[in-house]
């Protein structure tokens, strides 16, 4: 069967067009493999392997994906992967027959196989299924990436995560360690008497978070609307109804920039507690974490880098004010303040550290201080230097919140387009009375990378936004490049794909890009998802 090559991938590669062939063979047959519809098995790869001593003898049927196989003549070995581990296959012509056999030296590599077998072990003691039967449930068209090197093109695994997956065992482990990250912070919240609750991902005025919204259009009643940035304002107003403890684990989209911290589309989980305060809130972050990394990881120790850090200690506590004056010796407020804090603590923040009492003047839905009005109620959670969570005591005042909105909608109007709207039902529900309450946001992919050891956000979402294949980067070649010592920053000229600068990138590293015998294979490794990075050209 000819295959027509497609815009994207140009000309069928000879293996390809090989395999296309054989799938029509199999086709005029009458052995589709696609016409299967459903496989029965008995065991899993895993329960086999821990089970061989019980089994032994016994016949069963697994399923799964051939991704290696080596023997020829009457003897032929496969290793059939399952999402539980591996098995070997063990086929030999005196068990299955000389047609079978010669269909079994036809299989490719990639191909989902229906086995039925014998469990045992083999000479050397490895334990196998010996093979009686079996059936070709789906057949794989693209070759499987090489296995001793797996699929390194940084670009293309995020692109086409299939094959990542299917080529890089550490990966799986990764997106398996960030259901269970989720699945335990559930559990908790749920023992904690939280209701797990949805609310609107489409909003009509964009709100609890300092954003750029993505904006779209409902055609039927004709007017614009705005994918959340937040689902903060819903979830108050869900405890000014009564529902005293709420969560959701919710998608939020932010129209920014893209870095090894920031993805547009990203998971977060927020919970509202009433009659309780940012105090209760790092109780429960501080715990929740704890006990989620214990879950994931057997322990409490973590590996960030080159660094141990251990979140079973107490984690710090000081305002933000407290440590910028620590750090430059002088006491600032406002803006100044926010400014030097990002300047020169941020990115130092690496033990667990609670950053207290945010200026009011960027904590519009917190609760001013009591004792000073200039700060409010509100703490940034920071680890590795990164910010993992964010709490207020929240603002339930409505004539101090409408204020404060109203601030915002003249920093709107002069040009600021991350500023939050102006929100009357809000304000009404906030009429009704909303109760002392306590409020947290935990990034869920910032808090996998963590867990993970992962520098880059884009290694813990299956599925990162990236440019369009047609006019993306052509990953494997650096046309030009060159380097600003003072900014730290290095532009590269990505062959038939756009010219970008990536910010941070120390000299020695340059250097090193230099020396590589492959710049497009450095830049791809060491460069991209790991910097700043945005288009020039």
């Amino acid at each position: 069967m000819s295959q027509e090559p497609n815009d994207n991938q140009g000309a069928e590669s000879e293996i390809v067009q090989l395999r296309f062939d054989r799938l029509q063979r199999l086709k005029d047959e009458g052995s589709d493999p696609f016409a299967q519809t459903r496989f029965d098995r008995t065991h899993h790869t895993s329960q086999i392997v821990s089970d061989v001593e019980q089994l032994d003898g016994q016949e069963v049927r697994i399923a799964g994906r051939i991704k290696s196989r080596r023997g020829q003549g009457k003897i032929a070995f496969a290793d059939l992967y399952d999402p539980t581990g591996k098995l070997q296959l063990i086929a030999q012509i005196d068990r299955v027959g000389e047609e079978k056999m010669a269909q079994w030296k036809a299989l490719e590599l990639g191909d989902i196989l229906g086995v039925t077998g014998v469990v045992g072990k083999s000479r050397s003691g490895e334990p196998s299924l010996f093979v009686t039967d079996w059936s070709l449930l789906s057949v794989s068209i693209q070759p499987l990436p090489d296995k001793y090197h797996g699929l390194q093109d940084v670009e293309l695994r995020y692109r086409q995560r299939y094959a990542d997956l299917l080529a890089n065992e550490d990966v799986v482990e990764v997106f398996k360690k960030r259901s269970m990250i989720v699945r335990e912070m559930r559990r908790i919240l749920d023992g904690r008497g939280f209701m797990e609750v949805e609310t609107p991902m489409m909003q009509s005025i964009p709100g609890g978070a300092a954003a750029r919204p993505f904006i779209t259009h409902h055609n039927a009643l004709d007017i614009p609307l705005f994918l959340r940035i937040a689902p903060e304002l819903y979830l108050k107003r869900l405890v000014v109804g009564g529902l005293e403890r709420v969560y959701e684990i919710n998608r939020n989209f932010r129209n920014e920039g893209i870095d090894t911290t920031h993805n547009p589309e990203f998971t977060m989980m927020e919970c509202y507690q009433a009659f309780a305060d940012y105090y209760d809130m790092m109780d429960l972050t501080e715990g929740m974490i704890r006990d989620i990394a214990q879950v994931v990881n057997g322990t409490t120790m973590i590996q960030l880098g080159e660094r141990e850090i251990d979140l079973g200690k107490p984690w710090k506590r000081a305002t933000m004010q407290e440590l910028v004056h620590e750090k430059i010796g002088v006491y600032l407020t406002g803006h100044a303040l926010i400014e030097a804090f990002e300047k020169h603590i941020e990115e130092n923040l690496i033990e667990p550290t609670f950053v207290l009492d945010f200026p009011v003047e960027n904590s519009p839905l917190a609760k001013r201080k009591t004792d000073d009005a200039r700060f409010t109620y509100r703490f940034e959670v920071f680890i590795g230097g990164s910010e993992i969570g964010n709490a207020f005591s929240e603002l339930n005042d409505p004539v101090d919140q409408a204020e404060r909105f109203a601030q915002q909608a003249r920093q709107k109007a002069k040009g600021d387009a991350e500023a939050q709207a102006y929100d009357d039902d809000y304000i009404r529900a906030l009429q009704y009375g909303l109760a002392p309450c306590g409020g947290l946001g935990i990034g869920i992919d910032r808090l996998v990378m963590l867990l993970t050891n992962n520098p880059s956000i884009r290694e813990v979402i299956l599925f990162p936004l990236l440019r369009p294949e047609r006019s993306g980067v052509n990953s494997s070649a650096v046309s030009e490049q060159s380097y600003d010592i003072e900014k730290r920053a290095l532009t590269l000229k990505w062959q038939g794909g756009g010219v970008y600068e990536y910010r941070g990138v120390a000299p020695e590293l340059y250097i090193r890009f230099l020396q590589s015998e492959s710049k497009g294979a450095f830049a791809n490794e060491q460069i991209k998802g790991h910097f700043s990075e945005r288009r020039v050209a």
